[in-house]
């Protein structure tokens, strides 16, 4: 007779069979017994999606790009600025560069197959340890350890662990890695994270109904809903910045392509000053009667809070800006726009209306 003491991969694995949530990512539990295979590619694709997204935002873009570019050999060929547009709006815009960094990779040294070793997915541009367990794992149901927010928190409240994160992080790895199973481990690294996400929650856990109830220490001692514990946060800066918004009397709207690098590096968007905690000093990229909108776009990035002070302006069809192109307004695409920058768009487009 086993000690109920012991959280078992075994239990877990009956309720994600049961129990599995549908993503177009994911081979189901019953199809993957028997036998079929996940598509390297689409794992991959959603795991860089995933990282700081919810599954719902992720999953409309991942439908998106796996019908736009269906292999990785379609994304190795695609356009830079095509990526980087359909990325608009998913936020930290490193990944979309990587994103295309990894594909090229893939096709170029590879030969378009995603290697199912973990050293040679590290090596792959974009692929941290993370993301290498999780294609490992999920893809190839190699036995390596995947540990997000989800399986943390689990982790954290089956063995009652108070230390806070993130100087808790190698004791919940461990505790995750003497957990993770020889047998069927893509579908107990799903498991686990279906578990966080759906009844392990963040707030009131649904302990009543998990399959590890028995085992679990927090919900003995009666902890389970203050943890994982937390080292409070610094407080975030704010930043000021002037984003100016020229319309020829075409009707084309001036864009600049920011440099490949940083934090919207690669995106499209209004030229502007630079930003800082200092009120910056003004940067308009040509002549023009500048007016002020009146409202500031706000913004937050997972370091600072975003000012911008928005200037707009109707200028001539000979207008020469020194940075920038003109885009024709037919061919212009808020959602191409990162989500700070459609927020200047939007907000400009009345006072555009008013003075034109």
């Amino acid at each position: 007779m086993r000690e109920t003491s012991l959280p078992r991969a075994a239990d877990l694995l009956d309720w994600y069979d049961r129990h599995a949530r549908a993503m177009p990512w994911r081979v189901p539990p019953a199809a993957r017994l028997a036998g079929a295979a996940p598509d390297p590619y689409r794992i991959w694709l959603s795991e860089v999606m995933l990282q700081q997204t919810t599954v719902a935002a992720a999953t409309q873009y991942f439908n998106r790009f796996t019908t736009r570019w269906p292999t990785v050999a379609d994304l190795a060929a695609a356009e830079d600025g095509e990526v980087m547009g359909a990325w608009a709006g998913l936020g930290y815009y490193a990944r979309a560069r990587n994103l295309l960094k990894c594909a090229r990779a893939v096709v170029a040294e590879h030969d378009g197959q995603f290697p199912c070793d973990h050293a040679q997915l590290l090596g792959l541009p974009g692929i941290g340890p993370y993301t290498a367990a999780a294609i490992s794992a999920i893809a190839f149901d190699q036995p390596n350890v995947v540990v997000d927010g989800n399986v943390e928190r689990v982790m954290a409240r089956l063995h009652d662990i108070h230390t806070p994160l993130p100087a808790a992080k190698p004791e919940l790895v461990a505790a995750a890695t003497a957990l993770t199973p020889a047998r069927r481990p893509g579908d107990y690294a799903q498991a686990v994270m279906d578990l966080g996400a759906t009844i392990c929650t963040p707030r009131s856990p649904a302990c009543g109904i998990c399959p590890w109830r028995d085992p679990c220490a927090a919900r003995a001692s009666g902890t389970a809903s203050e943890l994982p514990k937390k080292t409070p946060k610094k407080t975030k800066p704010t930043r000021l910045g002037i984003a100016y918004v020229a319309q020829r009397s075409d009707g084309a709207l001036l864009l600049e392509r920011r440099e490949g690098r940083g934090l919207l590096g690669g995106m499209l968007g209004w030229p502007g000053s630079d930003w800082s905690e200092e009120a910056p000093a003004p940067a308009p990229p040509l002549e023009a009667d500048w007016q002020p909108v009146g409202e500031e776009a706000r913004h937050t990035f997972t370091h600072f809070h975003l000012r911008l002070t928005i200037m707009v302006a109707h200028v001539p069809m000979d207008a020469a800006p020194a940075r920038g192109t003109f885009a024709p307004l037919a061919e212009f695409q808020p959602a191409q726009l990162p989500t700070v920058m459609r927020k200047v768009y939007d907000l400009s487009r009345g006072v555009l209306r008013k003075i034109g």
